[in-house]
Order: structure tokens, then sequence, then C-alpha cells
């Protein structure tokens, strides 16, 4: 047999930082490193396991056999077992065996810090080094610019596992497949960047990712984690970002994973209050604990470090904030000044902003929070959170309720789509149509919308026009650029024979010019979060359903004015108060033919009359195309 040979990679300082909570780079630390001892070539072991009376790794090189290999614990009290096993390298399958002191429970554990695990339904870690060559260096040096917040920011959020699949084989694509067809198709459609739903490892499909047991390890169901990095490599050196899902708000109770670790609640607050979600059967990290916010805040810096993210989308934010979040009276403790906010929760996510971005400047951290929370989008010094970007629930739901209307009745409505602009500034808002609206029996994006099939293609070719046109960064789940017609299926690939089909190819055009708009046009992007950039001149009108406004950039020759007909009912003559005098074209007409429309209605050149409307001392007439958007802009 051959013995663990003591060795360490922990000095006292990290020990110190990793009890304080501190230390945001514990994957250098712990987990599987391949090294050479003395001459020996092997791998180092490291996992915290406090209450454990002793830690064993297992794995096929000593045919799972517990007791052959057992690490060695520090003296410090720091719960760490550690040390060297001659012999063991890249491509091992491996487990922690733990013994614990606690009713002397066992169990067989997946590495927490695992840089690669076996495919599921397997559950095993590997010993895993690459020697990836990234070839992003341009990419890291102007992200700052592409990632900043009065930049153009639209986000294509994907599934890799049902984007594509590869068809004579019936199966997904892979990462190097990936890196070829969904760059090139985000590329083509002038998304700034694309977002990845939980690619980290996870046991059960159907939870879409969003139950990670393997918080360090890109999932193997698309390949090798080199072949992760070849991805985000192509992305970038097509000056696209990435953006991960990441899930520090709970996690599953699988007997490999984190639950339960080393036989007592080690990673879940051991208040089932506080450590227990219902809605999701999942355990809540207890972010109380030094060492789980250690763990949580180094995982975050890995994707940043390790793989090169340009920004985090952390799920169930409002999840976090409160202790009574989907609990009934009784199921739920107030906080020390009996209030219902999880000031552990809030403490964690004010840390994690302050060291990301102290870290990574030129990164996002983007909050998926549904309340009215304040300050989610704040700097920390300012009182907030700290996360650079918040999802905007309520224009999701106003504008979905409101498009879903027949346009008869739409002027009865039209307070709920100004709604969103009494509120617009108060976060960075991110308007999202994410995965969740087209699940669970809530239809399609398409299908959410009235009318016969013209004017459900209008009514959505407006909808996404508004959508560019309002103040906030964007966000499209796959599917929704080209109008699927069914739900999203997890297991299924898109509808891409729609494409087949005229008016799925105008929303496809339509959204890939409208990015282009959203790129190229600075007062859609430069005051985008700021009410400098927003101006009414009149949302009066809700008997033709017809909304005007100012989008405005750092320089008055950029500003845009939007015009939105809500109806079927083309409108001739249409008189619009301007903000001064002077020559206006057309720049975009979402009625054009290109995009399914009519094209029956559009406005060539167009001047200002000295005549008093909306308040205004200038005016002109227009005419909207049934069901559009038109955007105007001084020559």
């Amino acid at each position: 047999m051959t013995k663990v040979i003591p060795h360490s990679l922990f000095t006292d300082f990290d020990i110190n930082l990793f009890k304080s909570g501190k230390h945001y780079k514990l994957y250098e630390k712990f987990g599987s490193h391949i090294t050479t001892i003395d001459g020996e070539e092997g791998t180092y072991f490291a996992v915290w396991a406090p209450s454990a009376k002793s830690v064993s790794v297992i794995g096929d090189f000593n045919f799972w056999k517990e007791n052959e290999h057992k690490l060695n614990v520090r003296w410090d009290e720091s719960g760490i077992w550690e040390g060297f096993i001659p012999n063991v390298g890249k491509g091992t399958t491996y487990k922690y065996k733990i013994e614990s002191n606690h009713n002397n429970v066992i169990t067989e554990k997946a590495d927490p810090y695992a840089k690669r695990n076996e495919h599921p339904p397997k559950t095993a870690s590997i010993v895993w080094e690459d020697n990836y060559k990234w070839k992003d260096s341009k990419w890291l040096k102007k992200r700052k610019k592409h990632n900043a917040l009065d930049a153009p920011y639209s986000v294509y959020e994907v599934h890799l596992g049902s984007w594509k699949k590869h068809l004579e084989e019936n199966r997904f694509l892979s990462y190097v497949e990936l890196a070829d067809q969904l760059v090139d198709y985000v590329k083509e459609m002038n998304f700034t960047h694309v977002e990845f739903m939980p690619i980290m490892e996870f046991p059960y499909n159907p939870s879409w990712g969003y139950q990670i047991t393997g918080y360090f390890a890109p999932t193997s169901r698309f390949g090798y984690p080199e072949e992760f990095k070849l991805l985000v490599d192509t992305f970038h050196e097509n000056d696209i970002g990435i953006i991960l899902d990441w899930v520090p708000s709970h996690f599953p109770e699988d007997a490999h994973g984190l639950g339960f670790f080393d036989g007592t609640c080690l990673y879940e607050h051991p208040d089932k209050r506080k450590g227990y979600h219902p809605d999701w059967k999942s355990l809540i990290f207890n972010y109380g604990r030094n060492e789980v916010k250690s763990f949580l805040i180094s995982n975050a810096f890995y994707w940043f470090d390790q793989y090169h993210a340009d920004a985090i989308r952390v799920d169930a934010v409002a999840s976090m904030l409160f202790l009574d979040y989907s609990r009934n009276e009784g199921e739920w403790e107030p906080n020390i000044y009996g209030g219902r906010e999880n000031l552990d929760a809030i403490a964690f996510m004010k840390e994690l902003n302050e060291a990301v971005y102290g870290e990574f400047p030129d990164v996002q951290t983007i909050a998926e929070e549904s309340t009215s929370f304040p300050g989610v989008s704040k700097p920390v010094f300012l009182g907030g959170l700290g996360f650079g970007m918040k999802w905007m629930m309520g224009w999701m739901h106003d504008t979905l309720d409101y498009f879903a209307k027949e346009p008869v009745y739409r002027k009865h409505h039209q307070n709920d789509l100004t709604f969103s602009m009494t509120y617009a500034f108060t976060e960075n808002f991110m308007l999202p149509l994410s995965h969740d609206e087209v699940v669970y029996g809530k239809k399609s994006i398409l299908n959410k919308m009235p009318g016969d099939e013209w004017q459900k293609f209008a009514n959505l070719r407006t909808m996404y026009s508004y959508m560019f046109t309002h103040p906030g960064t964007k966000l499209l789940f796959q599917g929704n650029e080209f109008a699927q017609g069914e739900e999203w299926n997890f297991q299924e690939s898109l509808d891409w024979h729609l494409l087949e089909y005229k008016p799925h190819i105008g929303i496809k055009n339509l959204i890939r010019d409208l990015n282009l708009l959203y790129k190229t046009e600075p007062a859609l992007s430069q005051k985008q979060f700021s009410k400098d950039g927003f101006e009414w001149i009149d949302y009066n009108d809700a008997e033709n359903s017809v909304l005007v406004y100012i989008r405005k950039g750092n320089k008055p020759k950029d500003n845009l004015i939007i015009v939105c007909n809500m109806t079927p009912q083309p409108r001739e003559n249409y008189r619009i108060g301007l903000p001064k005098k002077g020559t206006l074209k057309q720049i975009f007409n979402s009625d054009d033919k290109q995009y399914f429309g009519s094209g029956d209605f559009n406005n060539t050149t167009i001047t200002s009359e000295a005549k008093k409307w909306h308040s205004r001392t200038h005016s002109t007439e227009v005419t909207l195309p049934p069901l559009a958007m038109i955007t105007l802009k001084y020559s």
C-alpha cells in the first residue's frame, strides 16, 4: 500500500483568511492538484471536513477501498484534511469517504472543488489539469468598454442542451461544435453577450442546471473543461461577452453533493427555517459561516479567473434576501431586529460584489431579483447590494400583460406601459424575456400575442421594438428571436425548421436589426440608466394607443424620437411635438417588408413646422404603420 505523504499548499496566512471568510481563491488550495514531490509524480488532495473522524480518498486507483489512503488532518483546527498520493494522475476518478464524529455517520462525497466530474448519472470527481492557451488577450484589454454601463448590452440567453441538436446522431452539440455554430449565430444576430444557463456540473436534467453539485466543474455533458474554454475563447475572438448563470442560493440533497457533507450541516444552515428551500426541496447555504462565504466568493472568482467570464447572473436573489420567502407564518424566524431580511445573506452579497469588482473591475454582476428591495444595483458604499444590474421583472410582467390584450382594449391600459418609467431609473435595469416566461403552460412569447397570424407577428414586432427602445439593457431567451411557436422543452432542440417560413424569418431579421440599431445609435445606450436619457413627448393618447418619446445620448445630434402605434389601425397625418425645428428621417420601421410587415406606410423626409403641439413650439405630421414602431432622427 502506498502511503499518503504529508504535504500542504496552505500557509498560515491562507488558513487565517479561510477561517475569517476572506480567502477568495480557495480553488488554488483545495481540491486535487497534480504535482511532483521529491521526484515522485502524484496528486495533492485537500478537503474541508471539520467534523470528520477520518477522511479517505477512494477511487479507481485503489479499487474504491476506504482506509487505503487516509488524509492527514491539519493541526490548526481548520478542519482541513490533506495529503499527497503518489502515482495518482490526470483522469483518475475519486471521491472522499468521510467517517464523522457525529453519530459515526459515513458519507461518500464528490470533491467540492473538483475541476471535472464524471458524466451524469455517474457522480465521481476526476483529477484534472489542462494547459489551454487562451487567445482572447485583445478582448480582455477592451472588455471594459463592452461591459460598461453606458455600452449596448444585448444578451442571448442559451440552454446549451436544447439550443440545437445534431440531427443525424440525435444528440445535442458539444462545446467544440457550439464554438462553431452558436458563436456564428450570435454574431450574425448582433447580440453583444451570450448568457449560459448553469454549466456547472449538475445531476438532474430537469433542473436545467439550477441544482448544482460540482461548482468548479463545467458539465461533462458537452465535453472537457478545456473545450468549454475554447467555446468562451471563440466568443471573445468574435467580440461577444460571456455571462454565466450562478446559483449561490441553494443546492440539492444528492448523496454525493455538499449536503450533510461531513455528517453535519457543513455548507447548509443547520436551522431548516434558514437552511431548507420548500419550493425546490433543496438546501440553502449558511451565509453566516465564514468558510462557506469563502467557498462561494472563491467560486465566483474561479469563473472570472480560470474561464474568463465577463459577468455572472446571480439566480434567485429574492429567495436569499428574505427569511420568509415562500414560507408561511411560523415557518421562519425574524432577524435580530425583528425584520424579515436575511442579514447574513445581505452581508454576503455586499462582500461578493465588493470583492468581484475589486479584483475584476471590468466585469458585471447581474441580480435576478423580483421584489422592490431597494438599492440592488447601487454601490455598497451608498448602502446598496453592489450589483451592476438588476432584472426589471415589473416591466416584463406589465409589458406581457399589455400585449396579451386585444388592441381594442389597450386604450384602457395605457398606464401599464407608461408605469415602468416611474421607477425605470431607480436601478440599473435589464429588460428580460427569459426562459421562465416560456415554460409551465405560460406559452411561447409568440402565442401570448392576440389575434390572427398577421396580428400575432405584428404585435410581437411592436413589443420587441418597444423593448429595444425602452431604457435599460436587454435579454432574450433562445427561440424568442425567431418566434418559436411552442413552449421551451429542455429535452428538445429549438424548432429551427420555422425559419423556412417568412413570418419567422421576419422576426429573426427584426431582432438582428434591433440589435444593430441598439449597437450603432448612442442614444439607446449612453444614458440607458439615467433619467437624462429619456423624455416623454406624449403618453396621453390612450384613445389611439400611441406613445411618443425621446431617447437621448451624450450629444443632442444623436437623439432619437420613437413613436409606437399599439393598434392595427394605420394613422396618416398623425401630429407629434418636436424638441426643435429641423428635418428628420426615418431610420427604422418595424412594419418593413423584410420583417414580414406591410411595407406600405413609410415616412420619407419629415420637416418640422412652427406649430405648437404637445406643449412644444414645433411639430410635424407622420405616418404610423399598423402595430408598429418607427424611429426618427434629425438629419
